[in-house]
């Protein structure tokens, strides 16, 4: 073999193992991503539920203010407020139970 064959082949070597060493190692980064998304998935929809239910809270805190210092508001407009926060209650109770049934 004459010393540019020698050399190119020892480059291609070299590549073609750094290549699948490379690939190795993203092959056990995406095992453990793999491996740690369920609990990530979980975590983030918890924190999703606490979010919408402090949001919730909080319309519902910012409606009663406005209720005792306007007198001359509807009832419907109250309860168009409830009727939403029920609604959002309802849908992530609902999405909480379909996770429940895919886990």
């Amino acid at each position: 073999m004459t010393p540019p064959d020698a050399l190119f082949r020892a480059a291609m070597n070299r590549l073609i193992a750094r290549v699948g060493e490379g690939m190795a190692d993203a092959a056990a980064g995406m095992a453990v991503a793999v491996q740690d998304a369920p609990e990530r998935i979980r975590q983030e929809w918890d924190l999703f539920q606490e979010e919408v239910k402090a949001e919730a809270e909080r319309l519902q805190q910012e409606a009663q203010p406005d209720a005792a210092t306007a007198p001359d508001r509807t009832g419907s407009e109250d309860e168009s407020l409830q009727q939403r926060i029920d609604r959002l209650r309802a849908q992530v109770a609902d999405l909480s139970a379909r996770m429940e049934e895919q886990s």
